[in-house]
C-alpha cells in the first residue's frame, strides 16, 4: 500500500474511534491527515524510498490554543499507538504526530499561515510551498487547517506568479539559448551540462508556475511534471534532454522555448513574438504592478 493509504487506514481503523472516545471534547478540533516531508505525501513512495521513515503514520493538527490543553496528552496516546508501527528517524519524528495548525505552516512558508504581502511570497521557494500544501486532509470540522490550505493551493498572487515566472525564463534563455550552444562550440563538456542541467530545471520550474502548481523538491520535479496537464508534451521534451547528442541539444532547446512563448501568448502573459526567452523574461516582468516586486533583478524569483 501506499503510504497516504496507509494513513487513511491508521485513521479509520484506529483513531477516528480514539478521537470520539477519549478526546470527545477535542474531536471535531482536530484536523486529521497526512501532509509535509516525505514522498508519500506526494504519491512518489516506491519500494526505494521505503527503505527508511516509511509506515503508517497521522497528522493531528491542532489549534494554537489547544496546545496546552491537550497537546501533550494526545501526543502521548498517539505515540503509544503508533510504537512499532513504523520505523521513523529521529530526524522524521516531527513530521507526524501532535503539530499545531501555525507551527505547521511556519515551518514551509515562515507565517502562521499563508503569506499576506508579496515579498513575503516571493521569498518562499516553490519546494516548500509544495510541501506544505501535498499529501491528504481526512477530516477538518473546524477548518483552520484547510483554510490556510485553501489559500496556498490557490497559488501564487498574479504579480509574484509572474516574478517567478520571469526569472525561470531568463534563465531558460541564458543557459539553454545562449550559453549551451556557445560551450557545445568550445567543446567544453563540463560547461555543456552545467548550462543544461540550469536549462532542465528553469523549465521544469516555468511548466508548474504555468499550471498555477507548486515545483516540488528537486529530485521529484521532472515526475511531478509529467502530470501536468499543460505543456506535457513539452515537459516530455526536456526529460528527453539528457539523452540527446550533443549536437542536437541546441536544436531541442528551442524547440522547448517555443513551445513556452507559445503557452505564454495563449496564456496573455506577454505581447512580444520574440523567441528568445531572456526577452520574454523581460515582457512578462512588464505586467508586474506591485513596485516592490518591479523593481527587484530579472534574475530574483
Amino acid at each position: 500500500m501506499k503510504g497516504l493509504e496507509l494513513a487513511r487506514e491508521l485513521y479509520e481503523t484506529v483513531f477516528r474511534r480514539v478521537l470520539a472516545e477519549e478526546f470527545p471534547e477535542y474531536e471535531k478540533r482536530i484536523a486529521v491527515g497526512l501532509a509535509g516531508p516525505g514522498s508519500e505525501c506526494f504519491g512518489f513512495d516506491d519500494e526505494i524510498s521505503r527503505d527508511h521513515d516509511f509506515g503508517p503514520r497521522l497528522c493531528l493538527w491542532i489549534p494554537d490554543e489547544d496546545v496546552w490543553s491537550v497537546g501533550g496528552r494526545l501526543q502521548a496516546r498517539y505515540r503509544q499507538l503508533t510504537d512499532g508501527l513504523a520505523d521513523i528517524s529521529p530526524q522524521a519524528e516531527d513530521r507526524s504526530g501532535v503539530i499545531a495548525v501555525s507551527a505547521f505552516y511556519r515551518r514551509f512558508t515562515g507565517c502562521p499561515g499563508a503569506p499576506e504581502e508579496p515579498l513575503q511570497w516571493l521569498r518562499i521557494s516553490d519546494p516548500y510551498l509544495a510541501t506544505a500544501v501535498n499529501g491528504e486532509v481526512f477530516r477538518d470540522e473546524l477548518g483552520e487547517f484547510t483554510a490556510v490550505r485553501e489559500t496556498l493551493l490557490r497559488g501564487y498572487p498574479a504579480d509574484v506568479r509572474r516574478k517567478k515566472l520571469a526569472a525561470r525564463l531568463y534563465a531558460m534563455g541564458q543557459a539553454g539559448q545562449y550559453n549551451l550552444p556557445r560551450s557545445i562550440a568550445r567543446e567544453d563538456t563540463v560547461a555543456v551540462f552545467l548550462a543544461l542541467n540550469e536549462f532542465i530545471r528553469a523549465s521544469l520550474y516555468a511548466a508548474y508556475i504555468l499550471n498555477g502548481r507548486y515545483a516540488p523538491f528537486y529530485k521529484w520535479l521532472y515526475r511531478g511534471a509529467k502530470a501536468l496537464p499543460r505543456l506535457r508534451e513539452t515537459v516530455a521534451l526536456v526529460g528527453a534532454l539528457p539523452g540527446t547528442r550533443m549536437k542536437d541539444m541546441a536544436e531541442r532547446v528551442e524547440e522547448i522555448c517555443l513551445a513556452v512563448l507559445r503557452e505564454l501568448q495563449l496564456q496573455g502573459l506577454t505581447d512580444s513574438d520574440s523567441d528568445f526567452l531572456v526577452d520574454q523574461a523581460f515582457a512578462v516582468a512588464a505586467g508586474i504592478r506591485n513596485e516592490q516586486l518591479a523593481g527587484l533583478d530579472i534574475t530574483i524569483g
